[in-house]
């Protein structure tokens, strides 16, 4: 159970920062609305505060965190963005997310 949910907090946490990210890009690169800049702060805000509830270290926090951000990062270029990932794109997120099970799970010794 653990695992299952420490997968989906970092899920969650790739997504506040993706869409914290992605909003500024549509403003800068897309021309919208500087508004999107108001719900881009609230979703990084988030992303920060998602990121202090994991039971773990700060640094192995963000190093298995990072793995799992590729992993999202894939699937929103699929959904949000409508473009197909590769099979290159898919072993390389599947990678990452065992270095994340890797560094998450690893047995510890006190």
């Amino acid at each position: 159970m653990f695992e299952l949910k420490t997968l989906f907090l970092f899920m969650a946490t790739a997504i506040a920062e993706i869409a914290g990210c992605y909003l500024p890009y549509l403003w800068l690169k897309q021309g919208q609305s500087v508004w999107l800049l108001v719900p881009a702060a609230a979703s990084l805000a988030i992303f920060v505060w998602l990121l202090t509830l994991h039971p773990t270290t700060a640094g192995r926090t963000y190093a298995a965190y990072g793995g799992v951000y590729i992993f999202v990062a894939i699937i929103w270029l699929w959904i949000v963005e409508g473009v197909t990932p590769t099979v290159w794109d898919m072993a390389g997120s599947l990678v990452a997310l065992t270095g994340m099970a890797i560094i998450m799970f690893a047995p510890r010794h006190a």
